[in-house]
């Protein structure tokens, strides 16, 4: 499906006259060994089928066992988004009928979730901040994942048939439940963006998952509503399913302000729906009509106690708890002593980590902001990656800036050097050595170069002796010529006004 198919209002004029709402559901997968209720293991891009037991298969007689550090990672989140922490909270049936529950039903949390009523600062990129209120954060078992083989589309629609994988089912998943997000207008796709950026760099940081959301570790349900004015009722809200990057969770957001806006000028109602992202036409298409609370029969877990972590315990935690992301950005900043606009560029760029560790390896912040947000910036826009997928690390980068600041290579060579370390070459010390890139410092040679170079030129020298030091850069660039841009070009000009002054 493409746009064209679509009645869609312009983005400007659909947030110029309606108020966009948007609540956002994120599901973490948590790094633990084992399922949320059984012993099976969690390791990623195993044979289908093959991190199972009986509780993650729903076989009958199969009784769970609470994963204690699940529960642990879930108070961890719950304090860092300011939430209050139950002191008794209890276990859900969620039921449902769908091929990737083998038990027919989801072992959730409904009324009585773990961490409640808090609260999360989002700074976007112009330094705006937007607190966006936490309704619940809740524990759950994940389900398993579904492939759907022979048609078009990948979905289960014109499939030839399914196959089913529960090595995912059963794998500890927190869910983040937003209140509806009001009064960011224009900015909700932003807004939608930098929360979900903000929560992963939170995930991150509480090492509690490895937060890779390009392998399902973060997904977000993104809702997005309608309504005349900020004063009116909410409006009719969709849901666009497990979208799992920024990128796509902003233009999501975006497509479905434009797609109810048309709607609503066709006369139409928005249907309360779950529906589907596309990647790679951006657009959403209708899911199933998106079922309430009740629909899911939702009745306490008979097979597990309630859950009361005490608040010794949870102090315990709290005390444990790393310096949060925005507040570490801070700090960096003022260590650094970058401007505002470049700690935005380095944030932006998810350069943080990378500088962060080059100037532990002994480089200077503004050199490690340099090599990063120049040359390598540049080569990963041009390659379509990530800063951190390229074929370089901090250390090298900071070992790279010392031999420029030890005098063995100048920054033209040194940017050759690098070029070698992304090709797979080796270190910069062994790349340098290899390519034969390091600077000419013995003056023998360059004296030659400079008689050279004099000779070549007699009008030049002769302007020079005559105290015209002007023409002096055009012995300079022969000399860099000859010496493939290796000679030290403070050391070439001292020596081109000695051997003048000499004849």
């Amino acid at each position: 499906m493409s746009t064209s198919t679509v009645a869609l209002v312009d983005y400007d004029e659909a947030v110029a006259r309606f108020d966009p709402v948007i609540g956002i559901e994120v599901h973490v997968e948590l790094g633990t060994r084992t399922k949320m209720f059984d012993g099976a293991p969690t390791e990623f891009g195993a044979d289908p089928n093959t991190q199972v037991t009986p509780v993650s298969l729903g076989l009958p007689g199969a009784l769970p066992v609470l994963n204690g550090t699940a529960v642990e990672s879930a108070i961890k989140i719950g304090l860092a988004l300011n939430c209050q922490i139950a002191e008794v909270c209890r276990f859900a049936r969620k039921n449902y009928f769908y091929p990737d529950i083998p038990k027919n039903f989801q072992t959730s949390q409904y009324d009585e979730p773990i961490a409640h009523d808090g609260f999360l600062d989002v700074e976007l990129e112009d330094g705006t901040v937007v607190r966006v209120e936490i309704e619940r954060a809740h524990m759950e078992e994940d389900a398993g994942k579904n492939t759907h083989v022979g048609g078009a589309t990948g979905r289960i629609h014109g499939a030839e048939y399914s196959l089913v994988d529960y090595n995912r089912a059963g794998i500890p998943l927190i869910e983040i439940v937003t209140r509806p997000i009001t009064g960011v207008g224009t900015r909700a796709p932003e807004v939608a963006r930098a929360y979900v950026q903000t929560l992963r760099d939170i995930f991150r940081a509480l090492e509690v998952s490895e937060a890779r959301m390009e392998r399902g570790n973060v997904r977000a349900d993104v809702n997005v509503s309608l309504r005349p004015s900020p004063d009116a009722p909410l409006g009719t809200r969709t849901e666009t399913k497990n979208v799992n990057s920024f990128r796509s969770v902003e233009r999501a957001v975006r497509f479905e302000i434009s797609r109810q806006a048309a709607v609503l000028d066709g006369g139409g109602t928005v249907v309360q729906e779950t529906r589907h992202w596309h990647e790679d036409t951006g657009v959403t298409t209708p899911g199933r009509v998106k079922s309430d609370a009740e629909d899911y029969r939702y009745f306490p877990e008979p097979d597990l106690v309630p859950v009361a972590p005490s608040r010794d315990w949870v102090e315990e935690i709290r005390a444990t708890l790393p310096e949060m992301p925005v507040a570490r950005r801070r700090r960096l900043q003022d260590e650094w002593g970058y401007a505002d606009a470049e700690m935005r560029d380095v944030v932006n760029a998810g350069a943080i980590e990378l500088i962060e560790s080059t100037v532990a390896a002994g480089a200077s912040p503004a050199a490690a902001r340099k090599w990063w947000m120049g040359e390598l910036a540049r080569t990963a826009n041009t390659d379509g990656v990530a800063l951190e997928e390229l074929l370089v690390t901090p250390l090298q980068v900071a070992e790279l800036q010392g031999l420029v600041e030890s005098g063995r290579l100048n920054d033209k060579l040194a940017r050759q050097v690098l070029a070698g370390v992304l090709a797979g070459e080796g270190s910069p010390e062994q790349v340098a050595h290899d390519r034969g890139l390091e600077v000419v410092s013995d003056d023998g040679p360059l004296i030659a170069a400079v008689d050279e170079a004099l000779a070549a030129q007699p009008d030049v020298a002769e302007k020079i002796r005559s105290g015209n030091l002007g023409p002096v850069g055009a012995i300079i660039g022969a000399v860099m010529k000859a010496t493939r841009g290796q000679a030290d070009a403070g050391r070439v000009r001292e020596l081109v006004l000695e051997r003048v002054a000499q004849d």
